[in-house]
């Protein structure tokens, strides 16, 4: 093949990638620690986080200094920004649980997990967005139909979380369960967000 008639790299959708890459790392470390909490598996949960937002602040000033781009730069923005969000949340997670010594349940185990594998789907929309737009499709409608399972999971916690409080210890173990349930819930929203995003991409592609 000729160099010439080469597809150009479309650095946009790189950085897409590797933003929606660091989100999966960062879900399943998240994962790792509300099985096995540590302060070195909260770390990485952090680190993740701050090398994906490196990632981010490239993609930011590549766009401001780009006139013409490959994809809505509406849209770029948008999807870069609900893909860090989600990752935010996590991080946000790990730090509250750590610092409130919040032990992990069943419930922030599964919903924490319904995230991690939505988060892989969202990742797999990005990588297919260009090439396959009708898979990326695919991948945002099972990351929507996942965050719905989630939200189900949210209810079902806050429910068992209200039920009749037994003393002044119990009703701080809920406040703080509240409080962490509402950031794995945050994340989900922000996670059909980005669906939504690569949804809308990929009508005006067509």
């Amino acid at each position: 093949m000729s160099i010439f008639s080469r597809k150009k790299p479309n650095r946009f959708l790189d950085l897409l990638i590797k933003q929606a890459e660091y989100t999966v790392e960062g879900m399943q470390a998240l994962l790792a620690y509300v099985k096995e909490p540590s302060e070195e598996v909260a770390q990485q949960v952090t680190y993740i986080e701050k090398e994906a937002d490196e990632v981010r602040r490239i993609l930011i000033d590549e766009l401001n200094r780009t006139f013409v781009t490959p994809i809505d730069r509406e849209d770029i923005f948008a999807l870069s920004l609900t893909i860090d969000d989600v990752l935010d949340y996590a991080e946000s997670t790990v730090e509250e649980m750590y610092l409130l010594d919040v032990k992990p349940n069943v419930y922030i185990e599964r919903m924490v997990s319904l995230l991690t594998d939505a988060a892989r789907e969202i990742y797999m929309g990005v990588v297919r967005l260009e090439d396959h737009p009708n898979v990326a499709t695919d991948h945002s409608v099972r990351a929507k139909a996942l965050e719905n399972r989630m939200e189900t999971v949210y209810r079902e916690a806050i429910a068992n979380l209200f039920q009749m409080p037994r003393d002044i210890d119990h009703v701080v173990e809920m406040l703080k369960l509240r409080e962490i349930y509402r950031h794995l819930s945050n994340a989900a929203d922000r996670g059909d967000a980005a669906a939504n995003v690569i949804g809308d991409i990929v009508v005006k592609k067509m």
